[in-house]
């Protein structure tokens, strides 16, 4: 541990840690204040991957129509409600990955701070690559194959506005989670848990992880899967040539 570290109780931990989440919450809570004041400007984005004249729609020659009901009361003000806690994330999220890495720096030697100092500028960087991979990719994969997926030809797919936010938080916001993956394997290096000849030898076992992480973050169509677990199979092999050498030998 860090210098800093040994100069610290346990509740004194808990105390910074405390005081971390309260930070980290309230930087969400009044980031979430603007998707209440901008309402109009944040359905427009998130309905538009709902609209057939979306630019991922046109280039792929799909074509459907989607119009969302709602059929609870309070839907429409909880949906609303979900979506500026959801934007207020998406928003305040450098800020949190700021609060988490001035909570662990007491705890790195100097020589580590800066290298893991250097994963965690990586994350809000990976974060908003996965959001954007999740918003343009992945949820219109998912709007396209369960609108269009059907059991008989006597059902018809009405979709609900909570049903339509649900998949949309769920998908943007966990892929942009799921690609912090490079992140935490970076971190891990920087830690000297890993290096680059133990990432190469788990190389299947990473197929399996990111299939895994993939199928948890994405509905169940293959296709939208195969969107998430690409890229991040892509950002595995970036990690281990961004990853140290096991004594200085390239295994």
């Amino acid at each position: 541990m860090g210098v800093e570290d040994k100069e610290m109780s346990f509740w004194d931990h808990l105390e910074e840690l405390r005081g971390t989440l309260f930070r980290s919450i309230l930087a969400v809570c009044l980031a979430a204040v603007l998707g209440f004041i901008f309402k109009k400007a944040l359905f427009w984005l998130i309905f538009l991957p709902a609209s057939p004249d979306f630019v991922v729609y046109r280039l792929l020659g799909w074509d459907f129509s989607l119009q969302m009901i709602n059929v609870e009361m309070a839907a429409q003000f909880f949906v609303h409600l979900q979506a500026a806690f959801g934007a207020g994330l998406i928003v305040a999220f450098p800020y949190v990955i700021w609060e988490i890495w001035r909570f662990i720096l007491p705890a790195l030697y100097s020589n580590e701070r800066k290298a893991i100092g250097g994963a965690f500028l990586m994350a809000t960087g990976f974060f908003y690559l996965g959001v954007s991979v999740g918003y343009f990719l992945v949820l219109p994969a998912c709007v396209q194959f369960f609108l269009n997926y059907t059991v008989s030809p006597e059902v018809t797919n009405s979709i609900t506005i909570s049903s339509y936010m649900s998949m949309f938080t769920s998908t943007v916001l966990m892929v942009g989670i799921a690609f912090e993956f490079p992140t935490v394997i970076k971190a891990l290096s920087a830690a000297g848990v890993l290096d680059r000849g133990t990432l190469r030898k788990g190389r299947r076992y990473a197929v399996v992880a990111v299939l895994v992480l993939a199928a948890i973050v994405t509905p169940a169509d293959p296709l939208s899967m195969i969107v998430v677990a690409a890229p991040l199979y892509l950002l595995y092999e970036v990690s281990i040539l961004m990853s140290p050498k096991a004594n200085g030998i390239d295994k």
